[in-house]
């Protein structure tokens, strides 16, 4: 595993919306059932630019951009300052510590606003390991609906 370099982080603006769905949209096979998507639209298409252009517009949605040399490094965005809502890495990325970085960006964002218990997220199950290695725990079974598969996950403070 190389070193990662020092990614910059910047709030995202609306007029990031195409890149962050591309990036969403060459990873859905790792968030879908089927690799091919089917049973999954409902989600795919909170997944497209139009909701993505309005999660950003929302300021209950926080986004950050990383950025290595210049390249979209991953995405990371929380719902009402405690629900890790999307997190996503490039493949390029992953397993070098990047999603690491985004989520202690976000909770740091997130607890310097203040009035925060615990930090909710649900797992896709490729992600699982990740959420566990970072301190959050299940708090239900594996769900699947709508084409997808995820466990709920809880993080104490």
């Amino acid at each position: 595993m190389t070193t990662l370099p020092e990614p910059t982080l910047r709030p995202a603006l609306v007029a990031d919306a195409p890149a962050i769905v591309a990036l969403i949209d060459d990873l859905m096979p790792f968030l879908t059932l089927h690799p091919d998507g089917a049973g999954a639209e409902k989600f795919i298409e909170h997944c497209r630019q139009p909701a993505i252009e309005g999660y950003l517009s929302q300021t209950r949605y926080a986004y950050q951009l990383a950025h290595i040399d210049g390249e979209l490094a991953g995405v990371v965005a929380m719902r009402d300052n405690t629900h890790l809502f999307h997190m996503f890495v490039p493949r390029a990325w992953h397993r070098r510590g990047m999603a690491r970085r985004l989520w202690q960006a976000a909770r740091d964002a997130s607890l310097a606003k203040g009035d925060v218990t615990a930090f909710t997220v649900n797992s896709s199950l490729y992600a699982l390991p990740l959420y566990t290695s970072l301190g959050f725990v299940a708090t239900g079974p594996k769900v699947e609906e709508g084409g997808i598969a995820f466990v709920p996950m809880r993080m104490a403070l």
